[in-house]
């Protein structure tokens, strides 16, 4: 399992299957999250940079948003209602699950996997070590890709991602932050890799342009 902290310097990069990679944006940057194979599930976390354990939270966009499904236009808020992301645009069908929590460790053992089996759970936390990020705080990802529809019954109904090969999310932060990703591992559920392998997933970045003399330390700086 790798842990992969990139410069958003450059332009793009490869999640590879199973593993994790973290991002740091500025205010106006943007992240494309490009799901190659149209098959693999993308859990998907924000951390701002400014506050103390803040981060995008699913069940307060939920609530703000009066939706379970996100779409193009919406602004993604934290677990203190800071303004982190502009969803920017979708190619890749939306409807990205935001009820689910990351797989885990536990949640093989009870699927009777063998041990050490990777998760999304672990590449989170390997990819939030360098910013002292509590070991007991993991946050609901938004599961990009991912279908786990809601029935009229109230039954939630998992399905594989819709076959859009190159389907796109692009996000643009608000603020500075710090993104976290997953190419979920996940082969107990029937949402995730098409076959039920994991697939990797292609990232790019687009750096806003910065003042002379560079944006300096984030300490200090808040979110609009």
């Amino acid at each position: 399992m790798t842990s992969a902290i990139n410069d958003p310097a450059r332009d793009n990069f490869v999640i590879p299957p199973k593993e994790g990679s973290s991002f740091r944006l500025d205010k106006g940057d943007s992240i494309r999250i490009v799901n190659d194979n149209g098959t693999q599930v993308v859990d998907f976390w924000c951390i701002s940079l400014t506050g103390e354990a803040e981060y995008l939270s699913m069940e307060h966009c939920r609530e703000v948003l009066g939706k379970i499904y996100y779409e193009p236009g919406d602004v993604l808020i934290s677990n203190r209602y800071t303004p982190l992301l502009e969803y920017v645009a979708d190619t890749a069908g939306g409807q990205h699950d935001t009820l689910i929590a990351a797989c885990s460790a536990q949640m093989y053992v009870r699927f009777g996997r063998e041990d050490g089996h990777p998760s999304c759970a672990s590449n989170f936390l390997q990819n939030t070590r360098h910013i002292d990020w509590p070991l007991h705080l993991l946050p609901q990802p938004w599961n990009l890709f991912m279908r786990a529809a809601v029935r009229e019954s109230g039954a939630i109904e998992y399905s594989r991602p819709p076959y859009i090969p190159g389907g796109i999310v692009e996000l643009k932060a608000l603020c500075p932050v710090l993104v976290v990703m997953s190419a979920c591992p996940d082969d107990c559920y029937p949402t995730n890799g098409g076959d039920g392998s994991a697939k990797a997933v292609s990232v790019s970045i687009h750096a806003s342009a910065k003042p002379v003399g560079g944006m300096g330390s984030v300490s200090g700086v808040a979110c609009p």
